[in-house]
């Protein structure tokens, strides 16, 4: 029974930074498992907690193995998980769990999720979601029979990885695909709040919908500092985009992956900040226009 947890990493497809690891490899040592998947914007806000606890208790036993199990089909693409990796600067192990058997073999039902497993690989304590951090580092240290300041953590307040401005936020995660589609805009309603809307040639997937023709765009109602997107592309180049904020460019409240025009490029399979409100959040419509065909939208998320 004590190893149950420890064998569950048998199942993984591929593993980064690290020759695979099994039962003993992993006993006697504290094992922290992050489930996570690339497009996931509460895995990218807690990702810089995980980075600060692996580097701060590695010499005193403690591994950390974060088991990438994808949301979206695109995601299984081993090039874009080494990709994330090296952009997020992620040092300890991954199990790419391409299958879900180490999903599976942990019974887990969430992005992201930590499980906290003792040095026989008894799980001794869980956390899904954000949040909770200076507990769960306190749970490391009792694993390890240590006691000592928490860590500083670096990368707060950056990019993606940036905590969502709770108070303000009123939009919730929206998927648009046909498995999960919810929140398209009724016809008597088009422009409610928290509700999104296509113009031009689309078609349905099961996770996305996919742009027929060049021009077409996207429009979400929404309320809150952030608005991200996932995105992939089935053209073999990447797609110019422009995003609006109630008709105009965005402005010093361009996110990331866009300028102060609404320009962005479509290069790879993804998530995509859009906007960071610099001034007062309020109900506003932002727009999405693709230059060619082929793009693929498949969520919204917001902070």
């Amino acid at each position: 029974m004590a190893d149950n947890r420890l064998t569950a990493f048998a199942g993984a497809t591929e593993w980064l930074n690290t020759d695979p690891l099994g039962p003993d490899d992993l006993r006697g040592h504290v094992v922290l498992v992050n489930f996570w998947t690339l497009t996931c914007i509460n895995w990218l806000r807690q990702e810089p907690y995980v980075r600060a606890w692996s580097k701060a208790y590695r010499d005193d036993g403690l591994i950390v193995i974060g088991a990438h199990t994808p949301e979206f089909q695109f995601e299984k693409d081993s090039f874009r998980i080494k990709q994330a990796v090296e952009q997020y600067a992620i040092d300890y192990p991954v199990a790419v769990d391409s299958n879900f058997r180490v999903w599976t073999a942990f019974a887990n039902h969430y992005w992201p999720a930590l499980y906290f497993l003792d040095r026989e690989g008894v799980v001794k304590d869980e956390h899904f979601g954000e949040g909770r951090y200076a507990q769960s580092e306190r749970v490391i240290q009792k694993l390890l029979g240590i006691e000592r300041e928490l860590v500083s953590v670096e990368g707060l307040g950056v990019g993606v990885e940036a905590e969502a401005d709770w108070e303000t936020l009123r939009t919730p995660e929206t998927y648009v695909g046909a498995d999960r589609r919810e929140r398209l805009s009724p016809e008597d309603m088009p422009d409610g709040l928290n509700y999104w809307s296509l113009a031009g040639d689309w078609s349905t997937e099961h996770e996305a919908v996919a742009l027929e023709d060049a021009g077409g765009s996207i429009s979400f109602r929404f309320e809150s500092r952030d608005v991200h997107v996932v995105l992939s592309r089935r053209s073999d180049s990447p797609i110019p985009f422009t995003i609006t904020v109630d008709g105009k460019p965005p402005g010093e409240s361009h996110g990331v992956d866009t300028d102060a025009d609404g320009r962005g490029v479509l290069d790879a399979g993804r998530l995509y900040q859009l906007l960071r409100e610099k001034s007062d959040v309020r109900e506003r419509t932002i727009e999405i226009t693709f230059e060619h065909a082929g793009a693929e939208v498949y969520s919204f998320t917001f902070g």
